[in-house]
C-alpha cells in the first residue's frame, strides 16, 4: 500500500529546501531516497508537480509526497555458500569474496550477492529500493572482498541508509599498493565524478562531482632488494563514492595491486623473488578488503562492529613479502 505524506510548511520551513525539509520531517526516509522520488514525480507542492528536490518552498506550502508501494521482485535464487558473519531478525552482515558482484546489472542477472540471498531466505529482505537490489543497503565492488550489511525489512533499510548518508557508518579497509605514501598517514578530500574517457571509471575533479573523503595511514613498508616497493596500507571512509579508495589512492600516485582498472606502470626491478612476482602477478582481483563495519542498530539502539580476516589469497602474499623482507 503506498504511503501519502502531507506537511504544510511552517516558519522554521521557510525558504529551505524541499528534500531537505521533508527530511526533518520523515526522519526514518534518506534524503536520497527523498530525491528519488521527487525525481520520480511523487511530489506535489500546492497541488503543483514539482520534480526539483533543490525547489526552496515558503510559510504555509502545503506539500504532498507519494511513496509508492515497494516492488514485488521476478529475480532468479542462485544457490551461492554465502559467509554470514552476523544476523537477527533486522540484517545480516555477509563477509563477501572477490569475484561476484552485489546485484543484477548489464551482463549478470543471475550470479550475484542478490540472487544468493533471495536462495537463502527470499522473504526477509527489504524492497523500498531499486527492484533489482532487495536489501542492499551499500556496495562493494566485484573484485573486492570484506564486510556488508544486508537490511531484512524497510524500516531497517531506511535506518541504515540515513546512518549512511550522515556518515555515521565505520567502513575499514585493508589494502595493498605499489610504492609508499607521502606524507604516510593523511586526509585526501576531492570531488569524484565519472570519467570523460571511459563511462565504466571514475575519476578525482577539482570542479564538478560529489564530495569524496578518505582518511589512510600506512601500516606496513616491504622494501628491500628482493622485493619492488610496496605498502600495507588502512582507508576509513567518511564518504563512499563509487570505486572512492581506488581513484584516490591512483590519484596519489599509489594505485593498489591487482587493481585493473586504476593502474600505473612500474619498472621491472632485478633480483625480484620469482615466487613473488608470481603471486603478485596472477592476482586476479584487486588487493582491497572491507575489515571493519560498524554502525548503531536500528532496534537495538546499540553500536555493533564486525571485523574479518583478510582471504587467504591475499594473506599469502603478506606472508610472502614479510619472509622476503627477513
Amino acid at each position: 500500500m503506498e504511503k501519502k505524506i502531507n506537511i504544510i510548511v511552517n516558519e522554521d520551513g521557510h525558504k529551505n529546501r524541499i528534500d531537505s525539509f521533508i527530511n526533518k520531517f520523515e526522519k526514518h526516509i534518506s534524503r536520497t531516497r527523498i530525491k528519488k522520488l521527487i525525481l520520480s514525480k511523487r511530489l506535489k507542492i500546492n497541488n503543483k508537480l514539482i520534480i526539483d528536490p533543490s525547489k526552496r518552498i515558503y510559510k504555509n506550502d502545503v506539500v504532498n509526497l507519494v511513496i509508492p508501494e515497494p516492488k514485488k521482485t521476478s529475480l532468479k535464487p542462485y544457490d551461492f555458500n554465502l559467509d554470514i558473519v552476523y544476523e537477527d531478525h533486522d540484517l545480516i552482515i555477509i563477509n563477501k569474496p572477490a569475484g561476484i558482484i552485489m546485484h543484477p546489472g548489464a551482463g549478470n542477472y543471475d550470479k550475484t550477492i542478490v540472487n544468493a540471498l533471495l536462495s537463502y531466505d527470499k522473504y526477509s529482505l527489504s524492497n523500498i529500493g531499486d527492484k533489482f537490489r532487495p536489501g542492499i543497503v551499500h556496495r562493494i565492488d566485484k573484485n573486492t572482498s570484506g564486510l556488508i550489511v544486508i537490511a531484512k525489512n524497510n524500516n531497517t533499510h531506511e535506518n541504515l541508509s540515513v546512518q549512511f548518508s550522515k556518515h555515521k557508518i565505520l567502513r575499514s579497509y585493508q589494502l595493498l599498493i605499489w610504492g609508499k605514501l607521502r606524507p604516510s598517514k593523511g586526509r585526501i578530500e576531492t570531488l569524484i565524478t565519472r570519467s570523460s574517457k571511459n563511462r565504466q571509471m571514475m575519476q578525482v575533479s577539482f570542479t564538478k562531482g560529489k564530495k569524496a573523503i578518505t582518511n589512510y595511514k600506512t601500516i606496513e613498508i616491504f622494501e628491500n632488494k628482493n622485493t619492488p616497493t610496496l605498502s600495507l596500507v588502512e582507508c576509513k571512509l567518511e564518504t563512499g563514492r563509487t570505486h572512492q579508495i581506488r581513484v584516490h589512492l591512483n590519484h596519489l600516485g599509489n594505485s593498489i595491486v591487482g587493481d585493473d582498472k586504476y593502474k600505473k606502470k612500474f619498472k621491472k626491478i632485478k633480483n625480484i623473488d620469482d615466487e613473488l612476482i608470481g603471486l603478485l602477478t596472477n592476482l586476479n582481483r584487486q588487493f582491497l578488503h572491507a575489515k571493519t563495519l560498524g554502525f548503531i542498530h536500528p532496534n537495538k539502539r546499540k553500536e555493533m562492529i564486525f571485523n574479518s580476516n583478510l582471504p587467504k589469497d591475499l594473506e599469502i602474499i603478506l606472508k610472502k613479502l614479510r619472509n622476503t623482507k627477513k
